[in-house]
C-alpha cells in the first residue's frame, strides 16, 4: 500500500502546476500523525511536520477548542509548551487553565481553511477567554466562542481585558522557547504601559492584525531541527514605539500611495502544490 502511495506521490510533484492538486487537499486528508522523528521541515507559512503527537483533547489545565478541525497536533515542543503555560495560568484568578486553538494539521501543511502560517507544529493560538470550565463536552466546544478584547479596531483594549491576560503573554514571552506573540495593537501598547519592571520580555509581543480573540505563539526552531527555517528575530528594543505607530495608523490612517499606471498588476496568490513545499514533505505524506 505504502509504495502505491509513494508512486501515486511521485506522479504529483511530476505534475505541471496548473494540473497538480493543491498542498492543503493533501495535507487536509491526513487524519494522524507520520511514523517519524519529530521534525519540522520549512518555514511556519510554508512547510509541514513529521512525528506532530497529538494534544489530548482534555488535561489538567487546558482544553483543546474545535475538536473538528483537526489542528490540535504539534512537535513534542509545543505540546510540552502548552501544559507547562496552561499550568502557570491556572495559577491566576479566575482561570483554571487554558483555551486552546489551532496548533497544527497531523502532518502539518497547508490548512484547507484560515491560517497560511501554523504550516510546521510551532504555532499555537490560545484563547482570550478565561477557562474556568475545563469539563466541555466536545459538541460543546464546536459551540462556545472566545471573546474580544478590542475597542475601537485594536487601537485601545477594552474592559474585558485584565492582567492576567498580560501574565499569561508575560510568561509565554518568557519562554526561552518562544520566538514572538502576536497580538492586536492596543494590547501591545496596553501592556508597555503597565510593565514597570523588566520590559525585555515586551520585545516578543508583536502587533498585528486580527488576534483581539485570541494571542498567536510562535516557537523557534527545536535546537538541531536542520530543515526548520526560522523567522527573523525582531528588532532590537522593547518594541512599544512600534505598537504605539499601528496604533496611530488605526486612528488616523495614513494616505494611500498613489499608484504607478505603468506597474504591472500583482499577480493572484497562487496556493501551494506538494513541488512547493521542501522535498521531505512527500515523505511525510506516505509515511504511516
Amino acid at each position: 500500500m505504502m509504495r502505491v502511495v509513494a508512486f501515486v506521490l511521485s506522479l504529483i510533484v511530476a505534475l505541471p502546476l496548473s494540473a497538480a492538486p493543491e498542498a492543503k487537499q493533501l495535507f487536509g486528508a491526513a487524519k494522524q500523525g507520520s511514523a517519524q522523528r519529530a521534525t519540522p521541515l520549512g518555514s511556519y507559512a510554508k512547510g509541514c511536520a513529521a512525528g506532530n503527537v497529538q494534544l489530548p483533547e482534555t488535561g489538567p489545565t487546558w482544553q483543546a477548542m474545535r475538536l473538528s478541525r483537526n489542528r490540535n497536533w504539534g512537535h513534542p515542543t509545543t505540546i510540552d509548551f502548552i501544559q507547562k503555560l496552561s499550568a502557570k495560568a491556572a495559577q491566576l484568578p479566575g482561570w483554571n487553565g487554558l483555551y486552546i486553538g489551532d496548533i497544527s494539521q497531523p502532518r502539518g501543511g497547508p490548512m484547507l481553511t484560515g491560517h497560511r502560517s501554523h504550516q510546521i507544529g510551532l504555532d499555537i493560538d490560545i484563547w482570550m477567554l478565561p477557562a474556568n470550565n475545563l469539563r466541555l463536552a466536545r459538541r460543546d466546544r464546536e459551540k462556545i466562542s472566545s471573546v474580544s478584547l478590542r475597542r475601537a479596531k485594536g487601537a485601545y483594549i477594552n474592559d474585558k481585558f485584565t492582567r492576567q491576560h498580560m501574565e499569561i503573554m508575560k510568561a509565554a514571552a518568557k519562554d526561552k522557547r518562544t520566538a514572538r506573540i502576536f497580538v492586536f495593537p492596543g494590547a501591545k501598547v496596553a501592556m508597555c504601559n503597565a510593565e514597570k519592571g523588566n520590559r525585555k520580555w515586551l520585545r516578543k509581543i508583536r502587533p498585528w492584525y486580527g488576534h483581539h480573540y485570541h494571542f498567536h505563539v510562535r516557537l523557534a526552531c527545536p535546537k538541531g531541527a536542520r530543515g526548520c527555517v526560522d523567522q527573523a528575530a525582531p528588532p532590537a528594543g522593547d518594541g512599544c514605539a512600534d505598537g504605539q505607530k499601528w496604533v496611530n495608523d488605526i486612528l488616523n490612517p495614513p494616505k494611500p500611495k498613489p499608484r504607478d499606471p505603468n506597474a504591472p498588476k500583482p499577480k493572484p496568490r497562487r496556493e501551494y502544490v506538494l513541488a512547493d513545499l521542501p522535498a521531505q514533505c512527500a515523505n511525510v505524506l506516505q509515511s504511516r
